[in-house]
């Protein structure tokens, strides 16, 4: 029979050889999320992308999205979801190689054209002026031309080939604006253009009631229209203006740099365009009732459709081309130094 002691002794030897085991070294130093200056660029996309899509599932429930007059609001809010999630994933993954990095902003700057369909931004992501329009290309083209028109261009040439014609900038936008990834002259007209384009409605109505906004009716504008449009013209100013790093180098390469803030009020921008679209909805439906609808079902759907599949035609043709390449060309070379001054540029 064994005696009691030799058993603790052999329980004890067993624990004290365990505990001296040393665990597998699973996540080394290097290994450790660090915070960099994309850190917050991600998450200034990253949670928008949420707000948008809770505003599209709230929206869309199935007796709101059930009328055919609701539609062109639907189409708006797609891309506004889509948009902030690509420029988000382009600022991860972007760091994975050079040709990765290029790639990524090809497809955001094919999400910031379908959301000029849809809205306004002030710059592409990559932190390079891509003018005022990306955000108002694709996606704002249908709820304005729905709600927001003048009007005395209600049915007029114009309002006939609004939507059509801002589908073609979408093509002109990420065309001129993948390019400019190698030739970076062009990228500011690429999105300047469809902005000014997409807001002329806006603008035409700013015109009208100058001054008069009390006797403006149908025409007047919503306070949420002129947050809207001050984001965007704040956007465009922190960007250019590059501050306000350029007051204080060094103290703001990872939080509060001129990208991050310029993301925010791109975002802010989304919103205020959002509710002024739901205001201009509701303010002129039973005029709007009266008049001939612009756009079906059939239509909205093929125009958007056309959109996305030229789009994404664009960016695999560029894709294509980058992918033949040569590694050896300036392109796509880069010292550490020469990508740290470009990451903290952006």
């Amino acid at each position: 029979m064994t005696h009691p002691c030799s058993v603790f002794r052999s329980t004890w030897r067993y624990l004290a050889t365990m505990l001296s085991l040393k665990l597998p070294q699973l996540l080394r130093v290097h290994q450790v999320p660090r915070m960099t200056n994309e850190t917050v660029n991600i998450w200034t996309h990253f949670l928008p992308t949420w707000y948008f899509l809770w505003r599209l599932l709230t929206l869309g429930s199935p007796g709101f999205g059930a009328e055919p007059y609701h539609l062109p609001l639907l189409v708006f809010l797609l891309p506004a979801c889509l948009y902030p999630f690509a420029s988000c994933c382009a600022h991860t993954f972007s760091s994975m190689s050079p040709r990765a990095r290029h790639v990524c902003y090809f497809l955001d700057y094919g999400a910031l054209s379908l959301y000029s369909l849809g809205e306004l931004r002030a710059m592409g992501d990559e932190g390079e002026p891509v003018g005022l329009s990306s955000h108002l290309a694709a996606g704002c083209a249908f709820p304005y031309a729905a709600y927001s028109m003048p009007a005395s261009w209600l049915h007029g040439r114009l309002h006939q080939f609004f939507v059509p014609a801002a589908a073609l900038n979408s093509f002109l936008c990420t065309g001129l604006s993948c390019y400019s990834r190698f030739s970076k002259v062009l990228r500011t007209a690429a999105f300047l253009y469809p902005f000014l384009f997409d807001n002329l409605p806006l603008f035409y109505r700013l015109q009208l009631c100058w001054g008069r906004a009390q006797s403006c009716g149908q025409e007047a504008l919503s306070s949420s229209h002129t947050y809207h449009l001050l984001c965007a013209l704040l956007t465009g100013f922190l960007f250019a203006a590059r501050l306000p790093e350029r007051l204080a180098p060094g103290r703001f390469d990872y939080i509060g740099h001129s990208h991050q803030l310029f993301h925010i009020c791109a975002v802010l921008g989304t919103h205020f365009q959002l509710e002024a679209v739901l205001v201009d909805m509701g303010s002129r439906r039973a005029w709007l009732a009266m008049q001939e609808p612009t756009l079906g079902l059939e239509a909205t759907v093929a125009t958007l459709s056309l959109a996305v599949i030229g789009n994404l035609l664009i960016i695999a043709a560029f894709t294509i081309s980058l992918l033949r390449i040569p590694g050896t060309c300036p392109l796509l070379q880069g010292n550490p130094l020469e990508e740290g001054l470009q990451a903290k540029r952006e």
